[in-house]
């Protein structure tokens, strides 16, 4: 999903937009001229994307949205294009300004037919069937006018969000309309932007409806979008700073077989700054370990029993790349539970976590897949991207910690209700090793003096960046690829020197 960088940085659910809308009502913007907003947004977007493309077909419901809608074929009709809308609900069902809106299109000369399956689609494809209060699957004959709108190939646009998309949730129903371009009116919805949604949303633009800023500023909004602006930023260091002022970053992992994902850790911490990096991971993987970084201080850990020592010389400890869930990874992991330093847990620390092996230590980041997600709340991988950001809040409250819900669209949650949402990123980052590199850097900027839930914000901003930024390169993408780019764009967000 193509996503403009300027938009707003607070996404709404469902609910807080209708407040929202109420409010500018109340505050003495009648609903119909905001509809009337809506409509002129939405055809400057579709004259601007498809300028010569000459006809509409507006598919019409029965609420706001189709009011919407009912407008841009006014305005389409008055410019001189073929306009025809397909009402899927009967026209005579609108009220409000629906109705009113309907009424102005058939005062312009609009062609109003009712849908059909037989019925002829032509042009651009207007969306304007369901707006934000979808939940569930859609019925007769909405699924069939969906169904034909996906079929026909022609572009679409889609005025709020696509028909069956949920707007808090970003669940994509049984059907739902695959739109090339979403205009999105008076608060964004969070929705658009995780679950399924990229893939159904196409370009994304927004229209505020020139909505008053004050006004919008005092609506609660449910989560906020990553943006190096709002990021924080680890301290520019003095001129005289030495190693033991950015952190002792301890990663533990690196069973057999995987010493490679505790290696990624470990450099990537060393890259995002850490002034110390040791890596406890099995003897075999030592030598290996120190020709490929030498910088890192690789220890032999056979047993527990050199751990407690480890973590007592650490800050902060990253805990789980590669650790695999046999003996050995359980009796370290069992070691670090036990400390009292701030962690980051990923991978198999959370498969043993969800196990119940462990108690997680207080102050600490985890950061699940889905499929961990949904083995630590006992639910299925589904059920956590049926709902990522409720899904994302439950694990903050049971476990206590920062969350971070990787995925398209990421999550950061917090215990006290704080959800975040990183929506840089790219396919190319499809690739296994990626997630070992975001615990190390999330761990090297706890080193640095961030709280737990600022180093996940900026740690996650700056690996989808970093992602982002490479992707564009094409397919191929390997894991150690990101570190010496998250270096530059840390630098780049947060110079060394001042």
């Amino acid at each position: 999903m193509p996503v403009s960088h300027d938009l707003p940085l607070p996404l709404f659910t469902a609910a807080q937009v209708r407040e929202l809308d109420a409010r500018l009502i109340a505050a003495g913007t009648p609903g119909f001229e905001l509809m009337q907003r809506a409509a002129h947004a939405a055809w400057r977007a579709l004259r601007q994307h498809w300028p010569q493309a000459g006809a509409v077909t507006v598919l019409a419901g029965a609420g706001n949205n189709a009011g919407d809608g009912y407008l841009v074929a006014e305005l389409a009709h008055r410019f001189g294009w073929s306009v025809r809308v397909l009402a899927v609900a009967a026209p005579e069902m609108l009220t409000g300004g629906a109705a009113a809106a309907r009424d102005a299109a058939r005062a312009a000369g609009v062609a109003i037919d009712g849908w059909s399956d037989s019925s002829e689609l032509r042009g651009v494809l207007v969306d304007a069937l369901l707006g934000t209060g979808f939940k569930g699957d859609l019925r007769p004959p909405y699924d069939s006018a969906v169904e034909a709108i996906n079929a026909s190939g022609l572009p679409v646009l889609a005025l709020d969000l696509p028909s069956g998309l949920c707007a808090d949730t970003g669940r994509v129903a049984e059907q739902a309309v695959r739109a090339d371009l979403t205009v999105s009116f008076i608060g964004l919805k969070l929705g658009l932007f995780t679950g399924d949604a990229p893939d159904w949303v196409g370009e994304l633009l927004f229209d505020d409806l020139q909505a008053d800023p004050q006004l919008v500023a005092r609506q609660p909004y449910a989560a906020l979008r990553l943006a190096g602006t709002v990021l924080p930023q680890p301290a520019p260091r003095a001129r005289t700073a030495h190693k033991g002022q950015f952190g002792h970053v301890l990663v533990i992992g690196g069973d057999r077989g995987f010493g490679g994902a505790a290696l990624l850790s470990a450099e990537s911490a060393l890259r995002a700054g850490a002034g110390l990096v040791s890596l406890a991971t099995r003897p075999e993987h030592v030598a290996a370990s120190l020709a490929r970084l030498p910088e890192v201080m690789c220890q032999a850990s056979e047993s527990t029993y050199q751990l407690p020592g480890l973590c007592e010389r650490a800050d902060v400890l990253v805990v789980g790349p590669g650790l695999g869930q046999r003996a050995w990874g359980r009796s370290l992991l069992s070691a670090a539970a036990a400390s009292p330093r701030p962690q980051v847990w990923d991978a198999d620390a959370l498969n043993l976590l969800a196990d119940g092996a462990v108690t997680l230590p207080a102050d600490s980041v985890i950061t699940p897949h889905p499929g961990e997600a949904g083995r630590l709340l006992g639910r299925s991988t589904a059920e956590v991207q049926f709902d990522r950001p409720a899904a994302g809040l439950a694990l903050a409250q049971k476990y206590q910690a920062v969350v971070v819900l990787k995925g398209a669209g990421s999550l950061v949650a917090a215990p006290d209700g704080r959800l975040r949402l990183c929506d840089r990123g790219h396919p190319a980052m499809a690739t296994a090793g990626l997630g070992d590199v975001l615990a190390g850097l999330i761990g090297a900027l706890r080193g640095q003096g961030l709280d737990a839930f600022d180093a996940a914000c900026l740690g996650v901003w700056l690996h989808a960046c970093a992602g982002q930024r490479l992707g564009e390169q094409g397919r191929g993408l390997a894991a150690s690829d990101l570190i010496p780019t998250i270096r530059q764009l840390l630098q780049e967000h947060a110079p060394c020197l001042r």
